[in-house]
């Protein structure tokens, strides 16, 4: 079983401006991801929207992602609560072809170790030709996988448990596991973690910083100096000031106004947080405009 490696973009929803998902801006945006120096891309996980984007439409995106270049470069998020609802959706993704999948426990309610492995032992015995990267990330869902728990799951799973993407930080120093993806959710975890084994990275601002964090991976792989890691690690803590999806939201609508458009709650940071973001980057050398030319 090969391993998901390398830089991923948790990739962003487009929105028309009746906010219903634009296809084909969302379809472009995660092309430029990918050609920019990710070698793939999130569909539907939190920087997407995916909780707040109607099952409906994401079918629809699937469908249409299933004849993309791009197709086997793409992991498909869920960003759902409803097992029922999960399943389904990743019975839909497998019979166009999909296979690579990124799961979240339901969030809102309360629960432990135990309660994962049955959650997860619900989906594998419903999809057992899925590959299944857990998603770690106690703030979104109120659940911080321990240790023990992913162990427990690759132990009975382990052809279908195949990785973590792991934004709660507790498990990159500490997970152990052979033939198993470990992926931070942050660029400022990137070049530790490649020290430590992890396979790469998962995260939001690999949507704007694609090409420098490629740059740090191949460099560790090849043995380099390292000459962009600073960089990469200064410009994720601009972006991280702010909520996430607002911040890149307001930084791409430079490029494109439809990037203004966000589903409720969610919106774009205020004028004076905004300037904030686009003074700081620059201090940097990074703007839509050097991303663009590039």
């Amino acid at each position: 079983m090969s391993l998901i490696k390398g830089i991923y973009a948790a990739s962003m929803s487009v929105l028309n401006d009746d906010l219903t998902l634009n296809m084909a801006k969302t379809i472009e945006h995660a092309e430029m991801v990918i050609e920019n120096g990710c070698h793939g891309a999130a569909i539907f996980g939190s920087t997407g929207q995916a909780q707040l984007i109607p099952i409906a439409e994401k079918i629809n995106l699937l469908n249409k992602l299933a004849v993309n270049k791009h197709k086997d470069k793409y992991i498909i998020g869920t960003g759902l609560n409803s097992l029922g609802e999960t399943i389904n959706l990743m019975r839909v993704a497998r019979s166009l072809d999909f296979q690579n999948f990124l799961i979240m426990p339901p969030a809102y309610y309360k629960y432990g170790d135990n309660e994962v492995i049955d959650f997860y032992r619900k989906i594998v015995e419903a999809i057992p030709d899925s590959k299944i990267i857990l998603y770690n990330f106690e703030k979104l869902c109120g659940y911080k996988f321990s240790v023990e728990c992913v162990e427990e799951l690759v132990k009975r799973y382990p052809n279908q448990i195949v990785g973590v993407k792991d934004s709660s930080y507790n498990l990159f120093e500490n997970l152990k596991l052979d033939n198993f993806s470990v992926m931070p959710g942050s660029e400022s975890k990137l070049f530790k973690g490649l020290e430590l084994g992890c396979s790469g990275i998962i995260t939001a601002t690999c949507n704007a910083t694609s090409s420098i964090a490629r740059k740090v991976y191949e460099d560790f792989n090849a043995g380099n100096e390292q000459t962009e890691n600073l960089k990469l690690c200064d410009v994720r803590n601009e972006f991280e000031k702010y909520n996430l999806i607002s911040a890149l939201h307001t930084f791409y609508k430079k490029k494109d106004s439809i990037y203004e458009n966000l589903l409720p709650p969610l919106r774009v940071l205020d004028v004076n947080s905004e300037k904030e973001l686009i003074k700081n980057l620059e201090r940097l050398n990074f703007s839509i405009e050097s991303l663009v030319a590039a």
